[in-house]
């Protein structure tokens, strides 16, 4: 099994988690939920390549864009902010 094949299925695997409605794999809490995985999965790889600056940019943006959707996410719904930081354990 490649690796882009387990990013795939870990991908599926969050979305179908985080959904809202059966169809769903675009709403701010599967995007949030999916840059979370992301998130941590490039730290992990950091800790170990410290001199891969191009992953380091890559993930700065990532946390960047999750910030945005979360700041969103607050503003339309508090309550499902609220969860959803719980759910992922996302310091605040």
């Amino acid at each position: 099994m490649s690796a882009l094949q387990k990013s795939a299925e870990r991908k599926a695997k969050v979305i179908q988690e985080y959904q809202t409605e059966k169809n769903d794999t675009g709403s701010a809490d599967v995007q949030i939920a999916i840059l979370t995985d992301r998130i941590n999965y490039l730290s992990e790889h950091l800790q170990t390549h410290k001199k891969d600056v191009h992953s380091r940019r890559g993930l700065l943006m990532m946390v960047a864009k999750r910030r945005k959707l979360l700041d969103y996410l607050k503003r339309t719904s508090n309550d499902r902010y609220q969860s959803l930081i719980e759910r992922l354990n996302i310091r605040r």
